[in-house]
């Protein structure tokens, strides 16, 4: 029979230890409930250094569940107090929210933008403007153009790392080296490039290898214009460390890899949501992000205060 001393007090772990437990959890379940579970515990959950890496993983599922992802990363931003270095935001990111990561987190090292539709290039492009200390950028599956990666490439000169990755397609062959160029022009300090899916031909391959000289790793998973051969595979296979070739195995990519043998259309993506009206500096520290709760400030954005 297990005795109260031999019961783990969870309460009397060092402060570094219930910290590093708790960061692991990913922002969405501290706002939402481990914040809730004691004062010592909200009092760690308002350290700015909690909130260097903020992970709004998602499955694009909790819209069923009435969470406002977007108000809760607004609330994870503001709580870093300009200590933000990464983060992650997954299917609800608008241009407003990520003009207010980008104000709010100047010294921003790492972004991941992924199935946020309602991104655009003027918003990415006022955004990368702001963050002059990126180094490492995914953009995946958002609808995105060469202009947009241009100006990320003028405005983030330290950007070493960047993955852009879209859904392959097969039946129409289409082809463009726009955004291959628009990197090959912008980005020569590149270590590490993805690009899933990209229509990208062996022109747009060579002007990736002249103009980013110190590229090591290079990811061309179904990039299906690119034809690796001679010449171009001898270049690739001497200069790159590890090259992914377009029908190289996905087994250990993440996302969905089922190639499309039909074109897409803006009508294939989801509507998204609209722009989020931010919340002021004076609201509250805490919050539950459900519909469920006691009090209502308007625009849809409820509130439980806790003492």
């Amino acid at each position: 029979m297990t005795t109260a001393a031999e019961t783990r007090n969870w309460l009397e772990l060092p402060l570094d230890v219930t910290a590093s437990i708790l960061s692991r959890i990913g922002a969405i379940e501290i706002l939402n409930s481990a914040q809730n579970v004691c004062s010592l515990w909200r009092n760690i959950c308002k350290d700015p250094l909690m909130w260097r890496s903020i992970d709004m993983h998602n499955l694009g599922d909790l819209w069923d569940m009435d969470y406002d992802l977007a108000k809760m990363c607004v609330h994870a931003v503001d709580r870093s107090c300009g200590h933000l270095l990464d983060i992650n935001v997954e299917y609800f990111g608008t241009d407003a929210l990520l003009l207010h990561i980008s104000e709010r987190s100047v010294h921003l090292k790492r972004l991941r933008i992924v199935s946020c539709y309602n991104i655009s290039d003027e918003g990415l492009s006022t955004a990368a403007l702001k963050l002059p200390f990126l180094e490492e950028l995914e953009i995946s599956y958002c609808s995105i153009s060469k202009d947009a990666l241009e100006t990320i490439g003028r405005s983030c000169p330290l950007l070493k790392s960047f993955k852009f990755n879209v859904q392959g397609c097969r039946r129409f062959h289409l082809e463009s080296d726009d955004e291959a160029l628009a990197i090959a022009q912008t980005m020569p300090e590149l270590r590490h490039l993805q690009l899933f899916g990209n229509k990208l031909t062996n022109d747009g391959l060579l002007a990736i290898l002249n103009g980013c000289p110190h590229l090591e790793y290079l990811d061309l998973w179904q990039c299906f214009n690119v034809s690796l051969g001679g010449n171009l595979e001898k270049r690739c296979v001497e200069r790159i460390k590890n090259l992914r070739r377009p029908n190289d195995s996905t087994h250990d990519y993440e996302f969905y890899t089922e190639v499309h043998d039909t074109g897409s259309s803006d009508e294939d993506y989801p509507s998204g949501i609209s722009d989020i009206d931010f919340m002021s500096d004076d609201y509250d520290d805490y919050f539950e992000f459900s519909g469920d709760s006691d009090y209502d400030f308007g625009n849809g954005y409820d509130a439980v205060l806790f003492d």
